[in-house]
């Protein structure tokens, strides 16, 4: 073993130690810059040996202790907890294991722990156990609400982790008024019987002014908000230093008829389309995404930015972008008329959607004309009436991506892609960023052309990585276990809607279209969404499930995402043969991908969360209102239903259903049932339900049932008291949205998002 090896392994097991990153690890056992590498390799040696561990977030962990199982800590409402062990968990662990309050010590949602099994067991067999330390806390920063008393300032953490409030000292810190949203740094974190310590670091302003909700959510999560002045720096500088005349080595397509198609208040635009015939009779489609990677090298400081941030966070009312706007808005946007380098990716296809020929190339373009979504079936469905307003040649450029784009649609689904038509609801804003109402958005053909040319590319890029035996971050998503599959198929059957096979996506895409219009469509898509795994970044070859594809990964958005930003430099060295950059190596790339699932993962709990937490602040003074709702969760203790109009969610407690009916929960079809009447509430009915009771900082809602709402599809025939049947017919396979299990292709809401934030 290297001496520098012997010196990671010595500080880290010292008494005391707490993870640290690489680079601080480093600096504290006194490597210097010339040794960095080898101390890298020193670190990757350890690992792979298992030696040490590295955690979720990149810091240095010891190895785990015999008779010690590490995982990361989820809190009940309770006090309990369940501790979720690490991959590849222990022989003799099945499932997560059991922390009773009183064996929970200190420990708090997120937190990386390692807990000793106890002798006890719960109801089932599951195992349970006390944590004996906490390796890693998932942070120390927390928002909450500022209050005096007993000549001392406390605060009261928002959510539900804590159900004490935190010591910060003497009143009127910082400035701080009774009813403030505070950030503070916790010193010690509260136990059954020890008190919570905490400083109080920042005042973000009066609970229910406009914006304090939007900063809550940016502390809460730790979203990197402002960039720093170095990395604005090297944004303007990059600025001054473009010259859009000198195209140097690039293929000018500057005379080319290219769109873009995005949102009507779109300011940023990262992608266009050219499309021609060949003389074969083929399709030419050009892809052509905003070259990024010519503003960003690697390892500059705007790299090294972005690769922490890992993407944009889009956030109802405020968008935190990836890179600089003078980048993101400006030298990187496909702006009308303005010449803009691009990478193109074009692809051959024969005049069924066959693709038989891929080129990629560094071009030049200048956007002909741009579209907002509402402006381009028009033009496609009656073009006569829009002489004079469009020209011959783009009139015709929108028909052609029209129809090939429909061909390219139908094809995918042929070869087994999935599509959960799932609704997406956007929020209406007044002038102070409040909610003033929601509606369902538009998603009609002219978002399918798009999103069909940007799954295209996305592949096409893919399969070259792959044919020439690169690794590359790829998007992935792994196949449901015939477990979940199996789950989904008798679910399906209770609703009526039976599957020959439960591990063929023809049978799923048979009950998707079958029960396309039908009450129970929500409820199939809610089931199918929960039984498949989410899409993540990695450079396994593990293919995506929900689109049918070998390889993929994401090309397309390198202003917004980093891992296409990777991908841009790979397709640099394909495209000049000049392999001077590969990407990081398989090892970088796995880390590359966690991190960057991982930052992925917080941005769209954040967005939910404030979402969420708008949502109550508009139905605070609502209560008692009634609104449409579908039942998205069902556990024991009752159902979580969401709103269709307005997409609140909450509970509807099970002691508030039916007097004194007594329920039984069945897990496999996610229903109630009622001992004495029958009645059952399943996930995906239709309910209508009031507004009973609103508490923000805990961000809870209560609802309370007012009436099952009728069915208004076709009714299909009952055959058992759980409502059992068969039935025929249905509608084409494919018809609907995206499959929410991947957004990267979905890109015309986010986008919208992110335009009307900035």
């Amino acid at each position: 073993m290297s001496t520098l090896a012997e010196d990671i392994l010595a500080f880290i097991g010292r008494s005391g130690y707490k993870p640290l990153k690489p680079k601080n690890l480093a600096k504290k056992i006194g490597v210097t810059k010339k040794r960095l590498t080898a101390f890298e390799e020193a670190l990757d040696a350890l690992e792979e040996s298992g030696a040490i561990r590295r955690s979720s977030s990149g810091r240095v962990q010891p190895k785990t202790a015999a008779g010690l199982i590490a995982g990361v800590m989820r809190r009940t409402n309770s006090g309990a907890g369940y501790v979720v062990p690490h991959e590849p968990r222990p022989a003799n662990i099945q499932g997560d294991i059991y922390v009773d309050q009183r064996d929970i010590s200190d420990a708090f949602s997120g937190d990386e722990v390692l807990v000793r099994l106890t002798g006890r067991r719960r109801s089932g067999g599951q195992r349970c156990g006390a944590v004996v330390d906490v390796v890693e806390r998932a942070t120390n920063t927390f928002v909450g609400t500022y209050f005096e008393e007993a000549g001392a300032g406390w605060v009261e953490i928002d959510g539900t982790n804590f159900n004490e409030p935190i010591w910060v000292g003497d009143p009127g810190a910082r400035g701080a008024q009774d009813g403030d949203k505070v950030v503070i740094e916790m010193l010690r974190f509260p136990s059954a019987h020890v008190p919570g310590e905490a400083v109080l670091t920042k005042v973000l302003g009066a609970r229910g002014e406009p914006g304090v909700d939007t900063q809550t959510i940016i502390y809460e999560y730790g979203l990197p908000d402002e960039f720093p002045e170095d990395v604005l720096s090297e944004a303007r500088l990059e600025a001054e230093n473009f010259s859009p005349d000198d195209l140097g080595d690039r293929e000018d397509l500057t005379k080319k008829t290219i769109v873009t198609i995005d949102p009507a208040d779109a300011r940023d635009f990262d992608d266009a389309i050219s499309l021609e015939r060949t003389d074969n009779g083929h399709w030419l489609l050009g892809v052509h995404i905003a070259d990024v990677a010519h503003f960003v090298q690697p390892g500059s400081i705007l790299d090294r930015e972005a690769e922490k941030r890992g993407n944009s966070v889009y956030l109802p009312t405020q968008v935190l972008p990836m890179l600089p706007e003078v980048i993101s808005n400006g030298l990187a946007s496909l702006q009308e008329k303005k010449v803009r380098f691009t990478k193109s990716a074009f692809i051959e296809f024969t005049e069924d959607g066959t693709p038989v020929h891929t080129r990629f190339a560094r071009t030049a373009i200048q956007v002909t004309k741009r579209f907002a979504y509402e402006q381009v079936l028009p033009v496609v469905r009656e073009p006569e009436r829009f002489k004079g307003k469009v020209s011959a040649k783009v009139r015709k450029l929108l028909a052609d991506m029209y129809e090939l784009a429909m061909t390219l649609r139908a094809r995918r689904f042929r070869r087994g892609a999935l599509e959960l038509d799932m609704p997406e609801i956007e929020l209406e804003f007044d002038k102070d960023g409040r909610v003033s109402g929601a509606h369902e958005s538009v998603h009609d053909e002219s978002h399918q052309m798009i999103e069909e040319f940007m799954l295209a590319a996305n592949v096409a890029v893919a399969t070259k990585m792959a044919d020439m035996d690169w690794p590359f971050l790829r998007r992935v998503h792994g196949s449901p276990t015939p477990m979940k599959l199996k789950a989904f198929s008798e679910f399906a059957a209770g609703l009526g809607y039976k599957m020959k096979t439960a591990e063929s996506r023809s049978e799923l895409q048979k009950v998707l279209a079958e029960a396309k219009g039908e009450p129970e469509e929500y409820a199939i898509s809610y089931a199918l969404l929960r039984s498949l795994k989410r899409a993540e970044y990695s450079p396994a070859e593990l293919g995506h499930y929900a689109l049918a594809e070998d390889h993929y990964c994401h090309f397309t958005s390198p202003i917004r995402r980093y891992p296409d930003l990777i991908i841009h430099r790979m397709m640099d060295a394909i495209i000049s043969g000049n392999v001077t950059y590969a990407g990081p190596g398989i090892e970088g790339l796995t880390k590359l991908g966690l991190h960057c699932s991982t930052t992925e993962r917080r941005a769209d709990s954040a967005e939910r969360e404030l979402t969420q937490m708008k949502l109550l602040h508009y139905l605070e003074s609502r209560i008692g209102d009634e609104l449409d709702a579908i039942i998205t969760g069902v556990e024991r203790f009752g159902i979580f239903c969401r709103g269709t109009e307005l997409p609140a969610e909450g509970l509807v407690h099970i002691s508030t259903l039916a007097g004194n009916e007594i329920f039984d929960f069945d897990r496999a079809s996610h229903s109630l049932v009622g001992r004495r009447s029958g009645e059952t509430y399943r996930l995906g009915d239709r309910v209508r339900v009031s507004v009973a009771h609103v508490d923000v900082d805990r961000r809870e809602l209560d609802m309370k049932l007012v009436k099952r709402l009728p069915h208004t599809g076709r009714r299909r025939k009952a055959a058992g008291p759980r409502g059992t049947s068969s039935r025929k017919g249905g509608k084409p396979s494919g018809d609907g949205r995206k499959d929410r299990s991947d957004k990267g292709p979905k890109r015309s809401a986010r986008k919208k998002r992110s335009r009307r934030r900035r």
